[in-house]
């Protein structure tokens, strides 16, 4: 798991790039890369993004993964599955 905000810094950009990650990525998702694991990608409180025609899946996913989610749609476990890059 990492946040948007993290991929942002990594890829050297600056406060307000992070807003940009989804719709980059969607892009590529477009464009043919259809391996994405954007289900791995949240925000940086820990929420993860649930909506009504990819709930379920993502759900299992998590689930499957050892990703616990709360009531509040948020990880419960964040810290110890959050990615830092070096």
């Amino acid at each position: 798991m990492t946040t948007y905000g993290r991929i942002a810094r990594t890829a050297g950009g600056g406060s307000m790039t992070s807003q940009s990650i989804t719709g980059i990525l969607g892009k590529a998702y477009k464009n043919g890369k259809k391996t994405i694991p954007f289900h791995r990608i949240v925000y940086a409180d820990g929420r993860v993004w649930l909506d009504n025609k990819h709930r379920n899946e993502r759900l299992k996913l998590y689930k499957k993964e050892g990703i616990l989610i709360g009531e509040k749609g948020r990880i419960k476990n964040f810290r110890e599955v959050l990615l830092e890059f070096k």
